[in-house]
């Protein structure tokens, strides 16, 4: 194992990109896997659940191009094959939940598995709405991966979520793309919307009332351009050493803001930091911006 060795600094001035947000990244692979034509994606996050996300769609005969930016040739959301072995997901919760939606409505049987921590994570939460709506999903025992999906034909649902989860939100947005019917979802909080507002970027229309998303199911995607804005949790580490070092002023370059996803920043303004959003703009329906950070001495708070 090496050794590693930190030294404290005394001035931290200047500029940084984070890399790219992991849930915009795999959800771009997704949907410009089922789109009509040519994707780019830019800035992805190149990782390995995202990686695995990739193959994934490589296995269901998507030809995509991995380089500075990934180019993926989509043929539409019927043109997916059957794979001949288990699709692995490794340890992305995201990748298999997210994908069992899409092959819900796929015509064939699909296999997935994931790793040691994966397989001991509990998919029942995506099953069950999946199930109702006609797909047949076996698993093992306390419904664990690895998971085989039956496709069919599929019916939109109206569903209320037992627990606040943007996966299973997403896994029913997906799967309704090869339904018929409407599907209303009603969250009992607000959660992550990045597969609703990409999903309006690839031209499909939803409808949002407070805590109740309505989608027309059977819709078609167009391809198009993605920039992945930096991923705000990979950016927190940037603020707050910018908000602790004395005399510390950083400029965080094309961060990701949804404000489903913007509690830190809320929190450490609370606590007194000193944090300002400049060139606020919008990326594939998502809010970005450059982040400036400098040092305060912060006052404690309650975090309930």
């Amino acid at each position: 194992m090496a050794d590693w060795e930190i030294e404290a600094v005394h001035q931290l001035k200047g500029e940084v990109e984070v890399p790219g947000d992991k849930s915009i990244s795999h959800r771009a692979v997704m949907l410009g896997s089922i789109a009509e034509g040519k994707t780019r994606v830019k800035k992805w996050l190149f990782a390995e659940d995202i990686l695995n996300t990739v193959r994934a769609f490589q296995k269901l005969g998507v030809e995509i191009e991995l380089s500075e930016e990934l180019i993926i040739n989509g043929k539409g959301k019927s043109a997916l094959r059957a794979p001949t072995k288990p699709i692995d997901l490794g340890n992305s919760g995201t990748g298999m939940r997210l994908l069992a939606g899409i092959l819900a409505g796929q015509p064939f049987q699909s296999v997935l598995i994931g790793d040691e921590t994966l397989s001991k994570r509990p998919m029942k939460r995506i099953m069950e709405p999946l199930r109702l709506m006609g797909a047949e999903i076996k698993a093992m025992p306390g419904d664990l991966a690895p998971i085989t999906i039956q496709g069919g034909k599929l019916k939109g649902i109206d569903y209320k979520l037992p627990v606040a989860s943007a996966q299973v939100k997403s896994s029913i947005l997906l799967a309704s793309l090869y339904a018929e019917g409407i599907t209303r979802i009603t969250e009992p909080a607000p959660t992550r919307d990045h597969t609703e507002r990409l999903l309006k970027h690839f031209g499909v229309e939803i409808e949002k009332q407070e805590l109740e998303i309505k989608m027309k199911c059977g819709q078609e995607l167009k391809a198009k351009e993605i920039v992945v804005p930096g991923d705000i949790s990979s950016a927190s580490f940037f603020i707050l050493a910018g908000v602790l070092v004395p005399g510390a002023r950083v400029i965080i370059k094309n961060v990701e803001l949804n404000p489903t996803r913007t509690g830190i920043l809320e929190a450490l303004k609370k606590m007194g930091a000193e944090i300002e959003v400049l060139d606020t703009r919008e990326l594939c329906g998502e809010p970005v911006g450059d982040l400036l950070v400098m040092h305060r001495n912060l006052k404690g708070m309650e975090i309930k």
